[in-house]
């Protein structure tokens, strides 16, 4: 008498494969996984590494910035200073000019028919604007063209002359000494303090 063995039937090898094929998914599910972990690992890295050199860069550039000084363009004017003083012998200049301070603007008008202007603009040694306005128009409209609104501040003497000392409501922190008198107008501004202003006026000759 013999027997026969029988092996596994369709159903049971479709299930096999199955799960054979389950757990293949499953491997590779978690090897992607793993290797996407370790990518965000290293972008994470990566961004926290490269934030830091920034702030490092940064911090060197705010601790060894330095502005860098402007450079004043200084101009010739003594020779268009003798020049005005030809056509009108009433104009002034510094004689000398303060130590260490730069005339950096200078004009004349004087055309045909009154009036006529004579302007020096000057940076002071401390890197302050100082201005001369000078004409031969005496009304109001002269100040108030160079000045803008005025309020009256007191006075100043400088060598026993009289000027009047203007606050320029249009202009933060300038000031100005305003002398009228002998068909003249002289002005006397800037940005450099009543002090400054009257250094600069007790040149003028």
């Amino acid at each position: 008498m013999s027997s026969t063995s029988e092996g596994p039937t369709r159903e049971q090898a479709l299930a096999q494969a199955e799960k054979a094929l389950a757990r293949e998914e499953a491997l590779a599910y978690r090897a992607q996984n793993k290797v996407d972990r370790a990518k965000a690992r290293t972008l994470t890295n990566m961004f926290w590494a490269l934030l830091a050199c920034f702030i490092v860069v940064a911090f060197l550039m705010i601790v060894t910035w330095r502005p860098k000084a402007e450079k004043v363009r200084e101009v010739e004017y003594t020779a268009q200073l003798a020049d005005a003083r030809k056509a009108a012998s009433w104009i002034r200049g510094p004689e000398p000019m303060p130590a260490g301070w730069k005339a950096t603007s200078v004009e004349f008008r004087a055309p045909q028919q009154s009036p006529i202007s004579w302007h020096l603009g000057i940076v002071t040694d401390q890197k302050k604007y100082v201005g001369l306005e000078q004409s031969n128009v005496t009304s109001k409209g002269f100040p108030a063209d160079k000045l803008g609104r005025t309020a009256d501040d007191g006075t100043s003497t400088v060598d026993g002359v009289v000027w009047q000392r203007k606050t320029l409501t249009d202009r933060e922190g300038e000031q100005a000494l305003l002398l009228v008198g002998s068909g003249v107008t002289t002005i006397v501004t800037g940005n450099a303090g009543y002090q400054a202003l009257e250094t600069f006026a007790a040149t003028l000759k």
